[in-house]
């Protein structure tokens, strides 16, 4: 046999392989879409440092039927994130920033409560402060427009925290909007022009910007989203609406940040190639848990919301806004990420699946992608038999309390009893976790089971003394 018919036969190999993937992928993503009923998706995934896959897929713009291309600017949401966590750590490695250090080191304009937090307890969501964004979203009567920065910070600082600092989980915005402060001191920029600078110019990202529904973006994906409630009645069926999101420019690092597929995989590469991060070791820092006060492990990395921190095939990551979410894969030199247009439509639920397409063991070390795709076939009902003999059969089959519990709440959105069902495996799994009642209590309560939902509350309760919400609840549920 000559060469070049070795040569020959080696190439329609790999083109035959490459085929298979690009198939497969396409049959997970139809499917997917199919079923959540995505008007249109793009798809960028990383191996090897290289961008080995970018597709898109359906509309962009339904209105007037334009297809969603490769240079779609999609809103990231939350996805902000994990650039704003990674410009803290690049002040971290200039020495500007501490983790450890409490957070009145950088900011001298803090109630005295808040003082004592530290960074690293912000990035990490157990901060125990109050929620900017209830008072963001709420509407001034007497200017007919939302409140400015000044006035909602003078509303925030007089609110009390939530619960003790470090004591708990609680996501929510305020963290990332001091954060967003800290970077601004400690560089002497704006924050905009900070990440302008240091990320997206040093990586050459040029459809990654910051905006909302206000702006005009050009080649911009709007955002939909299905309604069954509107203007105060409730609707035969579901409603695909147009959907808009406003972030105001002191929210950005929150999540005001739009990109493409493309340019998050390049930005993905770059923070592995060390041209974002120089030391391994802060990269390694920040993909890893801190600890709450009682030394167990956080529910998010320094700034990452999603990580599978499993014994093989590690994967960190971050989703926002119901509709767009990634994942890398460090030891496996892979990424994939997904952004959609449809609000709810949580791409983050088959993200391990399209990995799997590339590495098979990735579906197999994933104990939440193997439930689903097997309660999708048995029936939601059998969640807690199903696991009660796989775990028996497979001691290595482990499921993460924080995975189930995101996963029932978006499930709780659109499929709500197989929701109950989910949060139900919660409380089973983890019968010691006041949270998993607390969840399993909001959801029964949201479907009108309010002997149960009662019942669970005070398991919450009892659990953990502190549990406000749930006092409040209960006080509320008995007054009527």
């Amino acid at each position: 046999m000559t060469k070049y018919i070795l040569i020959t036969i080696l190439f329609l190999s790999l083109n035959s392989f490459a085929q298979n993937i690009n198939s497969s992928i396409d049959d997970i993503v139809h499917r997917e879409m199919k079923e959540r009923r995505i008007p249109g998706l793009q798809i960028a995934v990383v191996q090897n440092g290289k961008i080995v896959l970018s597709k898109s897929y359906g509309l962009a713009y339904i209105q007037d039927s334009i297809p969603v291309k490769n240079n779609t600017i999609f809103p990231i949401n939350s996805n902000t994130k994990v650039f704003t966590a990674t410009a803290i750590m690049q002040l971290v490695e200039q020495g500007k920033v501490e983790l450890n250090a409490p957070i009145h080191k950088y900011l001298d304009y803090l109630p005295p409560l808040w003082q004592k937090i530290t960074v690293e307890q912000l990035l990490t969501h157990i901060s125990g402060l109050p929620d900017i964004l209830k008072l963001i979203d709420a509407f001034n009567k007497n200017t007919g427009s939302f409140k400015n920065e000044n006035d909602i910070w003078a509303e925030l600082k007089i609110t009390p925290l939530d619960f003790e600092t470090g004591s708990q989980f609680s996501y929510n915005q305020t963290n990332y909007y001091l954060l967003s402060k800290i970077i601004e001191k400690q560089s002497g920029q704006s924050f905009q022009n900070f990440l302008e600078e240091k990320q997206f110019n040093a990586v050459g990202l040029k459809q990654t910007l910051f905006g909302d529904s206000r702006d005009i973006i050009l080649h911009y994906a709007p955002t939909y989203k299905y309604r069954n409630f509107l203007d105060g009645k409730k609707l035969a069926k579901d409603k695909l609406i147009n959907d808009y999101y406003i972030f105001p420019d002191f929210s950005y690092a929150t999540a005001g940040l739009n990109s493409t597929a493309e340019d998050m995989a390049k930005w993905i590469i770059a923070l592995q190639n060390k041209k974002l991060l120089k030391n391994d070791s802060n990269l390694n820092l920040m993909w890893s848990p801190a600890n709450f006060n009682n030394g167990k492990p956080t529910n998010w990395t320094r700034g990452w919301g999603i990580a599978k921190l499993r014994k093989k095939h590690k994967a960190v990551g971050m989703s926002g806004g119901g509709r767009s979410a990634f994942l890398v894969y460090p030891d496996d030199k892979l990424a994939v990420i997904v952004f959609t247009n449809l609000g709810g439509s949580n791409p983050e639920d088959f993200l391990e699946e399209l990995a799997g397409v590339y590495n098979p063991e990735i579906i197999r070390s994933d104990a939440i992608t193997h439930l689903r795709k097997n309660l999708n076939q048995i029936g939601y009902d059998k969640a807690v038999d199903f696991v009660k003999k796989k775990s028996i059969n497979n001691p290595d089959f482990n499921l993460q309390e924080n995975e189930i519990n995101d996963w029932a709440y978006r499930l709780l959105v659109n499929k709500p009893k197989e929701a109950l069902e989910i949060f139900k495996l919660n409380v089973f799994l983890f019968p010691e976790s006041w949270n998993a009642y607390d969840s399993y209590g909001e959801a029964l309560l949201k479907m009108e089971n309010k002997t149960k939902a009662i019942e669970m509350y005070k398991k919450s309760v009892e659990l953990n003394p502190q549990n406000e919400n749930g006092k409040k609840i209960l006080e509320k549920i008995n007054s009527k």
